[in-house]
């Protein structure tokens, strides 16, 4: 099934999926530090914010404002959750290159797949 306007790039999947996987404590700081951890890479802050306002244009992702909070000098956290829609678009993403792999001829890619 595919969604109209549904194609994620490499770092909006990534994304998405720190998102899903942080839950409720998604928001900017903890995503930027599980994708430097998991990704073994800098990600800057601005890139992941660009990255997270495209994905709630897209619908993929909503967010709501927490409390403000004094360790943050009164400002209040902003909390991401992914949507149904960016589930639906991680699942095409993973079908698509599923179905990519089974065309490669064996032992091309060694023991990638």
């Amino acid at each position: 099934m595919k969604l109209k306007g549904s194609y994620l790039g490499e770092y909006e999947e990534v994304v998405l999926l720190a998102v899903l996987q942080l839950g409720k404590d998604a928001y900017g700081r903890s995503i930027r530090e599980l994708l430097d951890e998991v990704g073994e890479r800098f990600t800057s802050i601005g890139a992941l914010y660009a990255t997270l306002d495209r994905l709630e244009r897209k619908g993929f992702i909503s967010s709501r404002q927490g409390e403000a909070t004094p360790e943050r000098g009164g400002r209040a956290k902003r909390y991401f959750k992914v949507e149904g829609t960016g589930v639906l678009a991680l699942r095409e993403g993973r079908r698509i290159r599923q179905k990519l792999a089974r065309g490669i001829r064996p032992g091309l890619l060694g023991k990638v797949l």
